[in-house]
């Protein structure tokens, strides 16, 4: 029961299909980035397109005013972008920093398009991928609107639960408390005070700034 709830939330999906579309690309530049780099802005993905093949990459929107920041997406291996520009050809404002060393495929964007009216081989991994997008930006919208903080943060390690070790919350288990408050909506105070709340239940243990899970069960039961 616990593995059929568990593949309900999952996240993090198998994305080695994604890793081939560069393959049936004939224009491509690979870039490497630090950690603390900026990838890319809007004007680069008005003109290109991206495949990340290894690293971490943070999409995020800043209030200016306040400082706070909101976590959009968390791309690494086997993810693109930019999903939305390619579509519909408007400049998009976020900020992208890379957290790890990350390489990149870079592509112009209209080889992009060609490709999407051409080529089924490509279609057959581009369009579930942007439906994967699409439910993730849901799931945002879901957890703002309708959950505390510590039941976002519930959602979140549900989602990110690393399918072949389930004390493993794979993407994020590395990711600052800074980090983890940008990608459910809070601040690190906030967040700091839930997590003690969950490893004093039992839920997780946190060691050398790594969360590891340590009673999935006790969370799927939380979330239904």
């Amino acid at each position: 029961m616990a593995h059929e709830t568990l593949s309900e939330h999952q996240l993090i999906t198998d994305t080695s299909p994604a890793l081939s579309l560069p393959n049936l690309l004939t224009q491509k530049k690979t870039i490497l980035f630090q950690a603390g780099d900026c990838p890319f802005e809007s004007e680069d993905t008005l003109r290109h397109f991206y495949f990340i093949m290894r690293g971490k990459i943070k999409i995020s929107q800043l209030n200016l005013e306040t400082l706070k920041e909101q976590t959009i997406h968390l791309l690494t291996r086997g993810d693109m972008f930019d999903v939305i520009t390619l579509l519909d050809g408007n400049n998009h404002e976020y900020i992208a920093t890379t957290l790890e060393e990350t390489e990149v495929i870079q592509v112009p964007i209209h080889h992009i398009r060609n490709l999407i009216e051409t080529n089924p081989a490509f279609n057959r991994y581009f369009f579930p991928y942007l439906g994967k997008q699409m439910r993730q930006m849901e799931d945002l919208a879901v957890d703002l609107s309708l959950y505390d903080v510590y039941h976002r943060l519930l959602r979140l390690f549900a989602r990110n639960v690393d399918r072949e070790d389930e004390n493993s919350l794979a993407l994020i288990n590395d990711l600052s408390h800074e980090e983890l408050a940008a990608l459910v909506g809070s601040v690190r105070k906030v967040v700091n005070r839930n997590l003690q709340q969950l490893k004093y239940e039992g839920v997780i243990d946190i060691s050398r700034k790594q969360i590891i899970l340590t009673d999935l069960e006790k969370i799927l039961n939380q979330l239904g």
